[in-house]
């Protein structure tokens, strides 16, 4: 865990809230300068930090609406911090707690050199970003619309379907399926669905690609040049991560991307692992994709995993196939080199 430890003449700590901010404002010794509630209004809070700028940094805890803040405080040239949302509630314990303590507690945290840091993301790749994460709830939610029209062909006992529901042909076959109509009207509500998710699935992708090739191409057909690895995986580890020069180490990109497990220890005892979930849970899902893709039609991959499953199950070999090419992708996109498969199964 990283912590802001720079030092200025006044902090300043916000409890934000998606339509009111409390807002803290001390000086190098601790006195309370400003603690007072306001309006989501830039307007408002340029007023309470204008005596205090060139002298102030601004800490608000990482939640859904801090990006007006961030977007606010780069507008007028004043330094800011997100805070780590997790770590920051270990650090709020109290037996009373409320917007006016959060603030104060905030800017504490800030002037001790204990405030928790999380990744302010750039603005410019922050909407891409967003919009990639929608297109994995739409997908999402289409997987469990063609999986209703499975279970209701189950339900009925008719014969397991072999269609794939992405695509028009099919689904206008599937609409054919049922004799009972109220069976297949049901049905073809998730048949019309699926259509427009489709429709709109393809525009996304190819609006985000064209995003991508504008923001870094460079890094976009680096990630394509692994095996396996398409647009989409492509895409994701790209947003995700943002700027690899952020991860100092490639042990500290791979704990933020949950391919490693942290032990819990206590007076020389180990008992088991912990923060399993703490990191970003989109680059651990591109990067266990990306394990299974890799060794599709790959014999030199899957004798490699052969060889690891010797001394671990299949399920542990998957996982530290995910960790080296998480690992791989660390060094490609650091040193602006493509993928050498002749060097990673070497290792």
């Amino acid at each position: 865990m990283n912590f802001y430890t720079n030092t200025h003449p006044y902090y300043c700590g916000i409890d934000l809230h998606a339509r009111l901010l409390y807002v803290c404002i001390i000086d190098e010794h601790g006195e309370v300068l400003v603690h007072k509630k306001i309006k989501d209004s830039p307007e408002q809070l340029l007023s309470l930090l204008q005596p205090y700028l060139g002298n102030i940094v601004v800490g608000v805890e990482c939640m859904h609406c801090w990006y007006w803040v961030s977007d606010f405080c780069q507008l007028h040239n004043i330094d800011f911090v997100l805070g780590h949302a997790l770590y920051m509630k270990a650090i709020h314990g109290g037996k009373t707690k409320n917007d006016k303590i959060d603030s104060f507690k905030i800017a504490k945290l800030l002037r001790g050199g204990n405030f928790p840091l999380a990744y302010n993301y750039p603005n410019e790749l922050r909407a891409t970003r967003d919009l990639l994460r929608r297109r994995t709830k739409l997908v999402r939610f289409g997987a469990d619309l063609k999986a209703h029209v499975t279970n209701t062909v189950s339900q009925y006992n008719y014969r397991p379907h072999t269609l794939n529901l992405r695509y028009q042909p099919a689904r206008e076959q599937m609409r054919e399926v049922f004799s009972e109509p109220s069976v297949q009207r049901n049905v073809d509500i998730d048949l019309t669905m699926v259509g427009h998710i489709e429709t709109e699935l393809r525009k996304v992708e190819w609006f985000i690609e064209k995003q991508a090739k504008q923001h870094n191409a460079r890094d976009y057909y680096l990630l394509k040049s692994i095996a396996g690895v398409g647009q989409i995986l492509a895409l994701t580890i790209l947003y995700e991560i943002g700027d690899i020069q952020r991860f100092d180490s490639v042990q500290k990109f791979a704990s933020y991307s949950r391919l490693v497990k942290c032990k819990t220890e206590s007076a020389g005892k180990t008992y088991g692992t912990q923060g399993n979930k703490i990191g970003n849970a989109h680059l651990k899902w591109a990067f266990s994709e990306m394990a299974v893709l890799y060794l599709r039609g790959n014999d030199k991959a899957k004798a490699y995993l052969n060889k690891l499953q010797k001394r671990m199950s299949k399920a542990k070999a998957l996982s530290a196939l995910a960790h080296k090419l998480g690992r791989c992708v660390y060094f490609m996109l650091k040193r602006q080199k493509a993928f050498d498969e002749s060097r990673f199964l070497a290792g």
